[in-house]
């Protein structure tokens, strides 16, 4: 594989000149090399390079800021010796190592809509969860354990359909018009299931939920990465997956309160989850757009405004612009590379030239036809997957149906419930720090095996004898300790991984996909488990998910890459590894370093990375 370059005619592809050999060479970087594709151009050349930018797109009043934001990303660490870097530049390049958190107010106030844009799922599966108590008995449906899952799964069983309108939508309305026209079916359809006379009244409002949700949860994570630094961009989209645990527990507290109005509490239940959606209507105009979006759409001024309101000076700005970089840190966040890419401009070009033009179902396709998107792909899927699998989603629906059939009075389900959304909420936090230090993989490796067990033994405390004092509060702290482990581990992940997986000419496409694998499985799992739970019994059904947490950690390790701290063009060269190259170097090098450094302790142990970085 060839690395980037910049011809003297146009910007070159991102691996090779020629966009149609680029598309092919999306696969071929089986020697795992991250290259930088500044290294080794003169000064004159570079400084050349940047000034054509500069004419074509109308920055020539910025050509100084373009300049010297490309040179001091050249000479990576030696930044700090380039004269042409006032003191004051080199402050803040130096501040994105030691203060990587301090950044603008709008990229925070951002980043605050979309968490409260996704406190609406959270909040909604808990006002199902709570009226799952009384609502069956009001319809008369209390025996039909199929009926009620269509119904509680409705949401996700739509979302199924509308998620393929994210990539058309985000065409034409961009991140926040998309944002606010999904915000919408989180209002009305929310507020009319309050007053629904009959089950099929009640399943059209939830399906209609679905036609919003399935494409916010796909749109809100891409934004927020779009918009974030790569060195911290995992704790910034980890917001998401930690907004959806707050609304889980505000869902869970709304559910107490409205508890004692009776019949009609599972109304006000389901029809609270409204209220976050209407400071986002309001407040998404306010944000900066997504500037790869509009730089996707050729307004590279306002691509340059926006990153102005997202970064903390303007030649910084003007760096991401072109060359979409941030600091590149050790895994252990303790070195710091600065470099800069001729890349999201570029990336732009070639992929218009590459994918332009192309109707959705030839774009669907080369998501498998081409390895590059088709391992991005794959891994995103078996993300989700692993997400479902773990049976989280199950308990955010039947938590009160599982506590009661441990022996809880309703509202002590509603209180034990509560405490299993306050666990989740509480150990999300720490993802914030953690994705951009430990690493997405590693915290999936660590946290699957022993979600497993807490399964698995929580399952086992069903078949201690009901008269039992230990029989409650073990089946309720063994499911509570699940809970915290996904809290920092597979709660977070997906919506991170996806939403930085692809490029940016099948970012929105590849998204909704994922979110379609997602839901199909998020609606088979919730459909089902009403009666899996009726005929396996709870030690049977825990047993069962234990089971595919398992298989979650076996697929993970091998063919999952790490995704941490590169930028979203750098991973690129993430996925153009083969999946039989990564798999064979985490069996035949990864853990065998493994066994021998934490096994015997062989402190000498060295494991040789798999991916080698040139010219950063």
């Amino acid at each position: 594989m060839s690395k980037l370059s910049v011809d003297d005619g146009k910007p070159s592809a991102v691996f090779i000149e020629d966009a149609e050999a680029q598309t092919q060479n999306y696969s071929q970087n089986v020697n795992a090399r991250i290259y930088n594709p500044l290294a080794g151009i003169s000064k004159d050349d570079l400084y050349d390079r940047v000034l054509r930018f500069c004419d074509e797109y109308g920055f020539v009043d910025h050509v100084d800021t373009f300049q010297k934001g490309a040179l001091a990303a050249q000479q990576q660490k030696d930044f700090e010796a380039l004269p042409e870097l006032t003191e004051g530049d080199k402050y803040h390049l130096r501040r994105e190592s030691t203060h990587k958190w301090h950044l603008p107010k709008d990229l925070y106030f951002s980043i605050a809509l979309c968490s409260l844009g996704s406190a609406i799922q959270g909040w909604d599966n808990t006002g199902a969860n709570g009226a799952n108590l009384s609502f069956p008995q009001e319809f008369g449906i209390e025996d039909n354990t199929w009926l009620i899952g269509v119904i509680n799964s409705g949401p996700t069983l739509f979302g199924l359909l509308s998620a393929w309108a994210a990539d058309p939508l985000n065409n034409w309305l961009g991140r926040r018009g998309t944002i606010f026209l999904t915000g919408l079916f989180c209002v009305f359809p929310v507020l009319a299931q309050a007053f629904t006379q009959n089950w099929w009244g009640l399943m059209i409002c939830r399906l209609f939920m679905g036609l919003g949700m399935g494409v916010k949860i796909s749109t809100i994570p891409v934004f927020s990465a779009e918009i974030s630094p790569a060195s911290i961009r995992g704790g910034l989209v980890t917001s998401f997956q930690l907004w959806v645990a707050f609304g889980i527990f505000v869902g869970f507290c709304s559910n107490l309160i409205f508890f004692r109005i009776g019949k009609l509490a599972w109304r006000f239940q389901l029809a609270a989850a409204f209220v976050p959606a209407i400071p986002v209507l309001i407040c998404v105009w306010f944000c900066p757009e997504s500037p790869r979006w509009l730089m996707k759409k050729g307004r590279y001024q306002e691509a340059f405004r926006s990153f102005c309101r997202l970064r903390n000076t303007e030649l910084i700005a003007a760096r991401d612009l072109v060359n979409s970089s941030t600091p590149y840190d050790s895994p252990r966040g303790n070195e710091s590379d600065k470099y800069h890419q001729y890349y999201a401009h570029c990336q732009v070009m070639t992929e218009r030239d590459a994918f332009s033009g192309k109707s959705l179902p030839s774009r669907v396709w080369e998501l498998f036809a081409v390895p590059r998107l088709r391992r991005a792909m794959l891994s995103s899927a078996i993300i989700v997957t692993a997400q479902q699998f773990s049976g989280i989603n199950v308990m955010s629906f039947y938590s009160s149906t599982i506590f009661s059939q441990a022996g809880y009075s309703p509202r002590d389900c509603l209180l034990a419930s509560l405490g299993f959304g306050l666990t989740m909420f509480i150990f999300a936090l720490p993802a914030v720090w953690t994705m951009d230090t430990f690493g997405r993989r590693n915290l999936l490796l660590f946290t699957f095996p022993n979600m497993a067990w807490c399964l698995l033994t929580a399952g086992c405390c069903f078949l201690i004898p009901t008269e039992s004092s230990a029989r409650v509060p073990l089946i309720a702290f063994f499911i509570y300790l699940f809970t915290a482990l996904y809290g920092p581990g597979i709660g977070p992940i997906p919506s991170i991984y996806f939403s930085e997986a692809f490029p940016l000419s099948h970012r929105e496409l590849g998204a909704a996909f994922t979110i379609c694998i997602n839901n199909a499985i998020g609606s088979a799992l919730s459909l089902t488990f009403p009666s899996l739970l009726a005929k396996v019994t709870p030690t049977g059904a825990f047993g069962f998910y234990a089971g595919l947490n398992v298989l979650a950690f076996l697929t993970i390790f091998l063919v999952v890459p790490e995704t941490m701290q590169r930028t979203l063009e750098e991973l690129d060269y993430t996925f153009g590894v083969p999946v039989h190259r990564h798999a064979r170097y985490q069996v035949g090098t990864w853990l065998p370093w493994f066994v021998r450094r934490y096994f015997f302790f062989q402190r000498s142990a060295k494991l040789e990375p798999l991916y080698r970085l040139e010219g950063l």
